[in-house]
Order: C-alpha cells, then structure tokens, then sequence
C-alpha cells in the first residue's frame, strides 16, 4: 500500500517539473494591483480584468503578469499590438 502512495508522490514531482502539461481552461482571480483589487478571469483563451485600461484597450498590466506567471500553462497568448512589443523592448532596454 505505501508503495503505491509512494509512486504517486513521484508521479506528482515529475508533473510539477513539465508545466506544459498543465493547461488552463477558464479561471477567475483576484489580482491585487496598486490601485485596487481587479477581477481578472481567462476562459478558452479570453481574458478580461476589471480595471479602466482593460475596457479600452483589451489587455492590461494585470492580464499580462497572470499570462507570464503561468507560462505555458495558458493555450492562446493575448494578441499584444505592435505599440505593446515597442514598449517591452524599450523596458528591457532599461528606458
């Protein structure tokens, strides 16, 4: 019986290094922002928050550092507008 128990505890560490076998589907979270708490959820590849930026511009600081957080774990990234891929890039840079 402890055997059993035993390999399942492996299995479970050996999942836990491979995140790509793990996708989400649809969840909702509270996301504590420095503004204020925002409801963000992800269903089949949609995401939404509750902050003013999102109603305007269908992606928000919020989503993105969910998004990053789970990695592979989310099927579709957020289609980021080329302004979006400027602005990271000027980030990385340091300006």
């Amino acid at each position: 019986m402890q055997s059993s128990l035993i390999g399942k505890v492996q299995k479970a560490k050996q999942y836990a290094q491979e995140p790509e076998r793990v996708r989400f589907e649809s969840f909702s979270i509270a996301f504590s922002g420095e503004n204020g708490d925002h409801a963000v959820t992800y269903d089949h590849g949609k995401w939404n928050c509750s902050c003013h930026f999102f109603a305007g511009w269908e992606i928000c600081c919020h989503t993105m550092a969910v998004e990053r957080l789970l990695g592979v774990m989310v099927s579709d990234k957020q289609n980021y507008p080329e302004l979006l891929s400027h602005a990271e890039a000027a980030v990385a840079a340091g300006a």
